[in-house]
């Protein structure tokens, strides 16, 4: 369990499976950015049997707000695998939890949490350059703009370009030291 100002997160507790699959299979909460893909409900429930969404190279944790209340969830996973890297990924459950924080505080909870537990020298955001928010937590958390990729990523019928945002082992990191 990683605990920051405004967010708990934990990894996926049986209790709160069929709130995650209800979330992760509910279009609406997508957004306009997040793919629009779903995994069915026996292949959510069949791979938490077999590792709670957490294995070595990869994990889901549940972003909790401080009532207690389900926020949302982040996760990392290997983009390719020979990479030294991570890729992160976040989704709010609702418009009525965004601009609070919540997701810039997982980001950097998990940023600390990755590279004080994993060897691995970095972590990237894969982010759709309208999506403005994504942009300023890449900013906020530290992440340097790396370039563009055209047409990598398919949403709504098409294929759009994404930003690539990095953050090294090395780099400073701004929660670190609040100007």
């Amino acid at each position: 369990m990683l605990k920051g100002e405004r967010v708990v997160l934990r990894p996926v507790r049986e209790r709160d499976l069929a709130a995650f699959i209800a979330a992760h299979t509910d279009i609406s909460n997508r957004g306009e950015f997040f793919p629009l893909g779903v995994q069915p409900e026996s292949v959510l429930r069949r791979t938490y049997a077999e590792t709670g969404f957490w294995e070595r190279d990869e994990g889901t944790l549940l972003i909790w707000d401080r009532d207690d209340v389900l926020v949302g969830h982040i996760e990392f996973f290997r983009p390719v695998n020979y990479w030294d890297a991570y890729e992160l990924s976040y989704q709010l459950y609702g418009p009525e939890h965004a601009g609070q924080g919540y997701t810039t505080e997982a980001v950097r909870l998990l940023v600390d949490y990755l590279f004080a537990a994993k060897k691995v020298n970095r972590l990237s955001l894969v982010i759709v350059p309208d999506n403005t928010p994504s942009r300023r937590i890449a900013d906020k958390c530290g992440f340097q703009f790396e370039g563009t990729a055209r047409g990598a990523f398919f949403n709504h019928g098409h294929n759009v370009d994404v930003h690539i945002y990095a953050l090294l082992r090395d780099d400073p990191r701004p929660w670190h030291n609040p100007t």
